[in-house]
């Protein structure tokens, strides 16, 4: 079994990244910090009559990562109450991805494939992050990934997920799980 971890943050070492390799300590994993990739927002071209024009950027590269994988982690901070730009950013990418000629199995691929959410924030993010889990859920539904599960955690300064023992009990029992 193949794993991809998809690093949201802006900022390397935060709670969420933390959090995350608690998760996949000893794990193989293919770790993708989007912030060390250039993804360039949409254009929404579904309506134009030739589609969408061919993007140059980073895009491509961490979409073949993810497709080569079989599960997905998606590990986002908490920002404003959803994921960070940055997903967001990769994620709305996809409208592009299932027109792309290049990519004629890009839903049936996504549909073989489990999908986890890792997230951390400081406003009650066990309360408040719940409907960034849901947004993910819609996202995995639409695209047909299955939608296995979450660990959302509370940190605002530098490590302070290491305090938050349901969270890392989590880790633990996804890494668990993720080992089998």
């Amino acid at each position: 079994m193949s794993i991809a971890v998809l690093y949201g943050s802006s900022r390397a070492n935060g709670n969420t990244e933390v959090l995350t390799e608690h998760v996949v300590k000893g794990l193989q994993v293919n770790k993708l910090f989007l912030k060390d990739y250039h993804i360039k927002d949409i254009i929404d071209q579904r309506h134009e009559e030739n589609g969408f024009d061919s993007v140059d950027d980073d895009y491509d590269k961490v979409i073949d990562s993810v497709l080569e994988s079989d599960v997905i982690i998606f590990a986002t901070p908490i920002y404003w109450y959803g994921m960070s730009g940055i997903m967001k950013s990769f994620v709305d990418r996809w409208s592009q991805t299932v027109r792309d000629k290049r990519y004629p199995e890009f839903k049936s691929k996504m549909a073989q494939k489990t999908a986890y959410v890792i997230a951390v924030g400081g406003d009650e993010p066990k309360t408040k992050g719940l409907p960034l889990i849901q947004q993910f859920s819609y996202i995995c539904n639409f695209i047909g990934l299955d939608f296995q599960g979450y660990i959302l955690g509370k940190g605002v300064k530098p490590n302070d997920i290491l305090i938050d023992e349901e969270a890392l009990i989590n880790a633990l029992n996804l890494r668990k799980s993720l080992a089998e």
